[in-house]
């Protein structure tokens, strides 16, 4: 047996091999808190535990508070808790606060049979499916609201549009340019090693060339702007829909997606297919100057088997996937942005969204393009 006493309130609690009693006297309150919980933990789980409150002068919330811990505790270990002694208040005062305490998460439930897989891909293929539809609302909203700004040049605003322009094409110059130089010594490496063992090094020329001005030089440029582009979009249009501007821009009469959509979208119209220029002119010298020190060909050779062994068709082929690049990356970081909620943690959640959903629809949409150009011969 086992005392614990002060001057105001007792607890004592008695052990035998099948139960424990632990018996409340005197006027426990909020200060004996702390001594109620440590033994009451200190109970056994293999066994009844019975509580004798005849003893207590009141039934305070605190002290009920830790019955009702016991009570969950001996009943998750498969034992009973019987509490006597009390009057209907404290009864009732007990059964309100063990409705009170907060029921523990539960782990939801993994899918068991094929049915339960089957509707798992169908909420995925659905919700893809609203997805897509929420994007295609967004780009006619966008069209819709260009096709005004031509009608009324004088509501179109400029200004927004060229700072667009600098935060979007300017300044991914040097990580555009840097890359795209980069791809070009890798491949000239690397088709320098092949092509040497068959004694046609000069056929890397046309290996960078078609790389670089088909497919790599606007894909990967794509790639960084929606990595960096989407989620600044995202971010932007996020952090002004959680501080209820946008709601305060359609109180003052202003369109939310005039004024934030159509400047941003069209800024990567204007500005994606420049910097993809630079990065075929990157790669391209980044490729003469590898081929020059690992093969030897000089500038000047390699600009003629440029200009003779390459088509210009490449070049059209890699430039025509610009604007369509810059319409999902531009439409999937505003329609991310208008979808934040009022806290913080879904500002990130849609920012990172974005950059996914934008780099693979870009993957995407750079295969349908090659299998196009193929099955047409270009």
């Amino acid at each position: 047996m086992a005392e614990r006493a002060s001057k105001k309130d007792r607890i004592t609690v008695e052990t035998t091999a099948e139960t424990a009693r632990v018996t409340l006297t005197g006027a426990l309150g909020l200060e004996s808190l702390r001594r109620l919980e440590d033994a009451l933990r200190a109970l056994p789980a293999d066994r009844a535990v019975h509580v004798d409150l005849a003893g207590l002068e009141r039934l305070n919330t605190a002290t009920a508070w830790s019955l009702a811990q016991l009570q969950r505790r001996q009943a998750a270990a498969g034992q009973p808790c019987e509490i006597t002694g009390v009057d209907d208040a404290s009864l009732a005062l007990l059964e309100s606060v063990a409705q009170a305490l907060p029921e523990p998460d539960e782990a939801p439930a993994r899918p068991r049979g094929l049915l339960d897989r089957i509707e798992a891909l169908g909420r995925l293929v659905a919700g893809a499916v609203v997805y897509l539809g929420e994007l295609a609302a967004y780009l006619g909203l966008f069209i819709v609201r260009l096709g005004q700004a031509l009608l009324h040049p004088r509501a179109f605003r400029l200004t927004s549009l060229v700072h667009h322009c600098q935060e979007v094409g300017l300044r991914a110059v040097p990580i555009v340019a840097l890359m795209a130089f980069l791809i070009g010594v890798v491949l000239a490496f690397q088709g320098s090693m092949q092509l040497r063992q068959f004694g046609a090094e000069v056929f890397v020329v046309d290996l960078i060339a078609v790389s670089i001005l088909r497919e790599l030089g606007i894909l990967l440029t794509a790639i960084i702007v929606a990595g960096r582009t989407a989620s600044a979009f995202t971010a932007a249009i996020g952090s002004m829909k959680m501080r209820e501007e946008i709601d305060a821009m359609r109180t003052l009469g202003i369109d939310p997606a005039a004024a934030l959509i159509v400047p941003r979208v069209l800024a990567l119209l204007l500005m994606l297919p420049i910097l993809g220029l630079i990065a075929n002119i990157a790669g391209l010298v980044g490729g003469a100057l590898m081929s020059w020190i690992e093969l030897g060909i000089s500038p000047g050779m390699f600009r003629t088997r440029l200009v003779e062994g390459v088509s210009v068709n490449h070049l059209i082929v890699g430039m025509v996937k610009a604007p369509v690049f810059a319409v999902i990356i531009g439409i999937i970081g505003c329609h991310g942005g208008m979808k934040v909620g009022s806290d913080a943690e879904s500002l990130g959640r849609m920012t990172s969204a974005s950059v996914v959903a934008a780099i693979f629809a870009v993957i995407v949409a750079d295969a349908l393009f090659s299998i196009f150009f193929a099955q047409v011969g270009i």
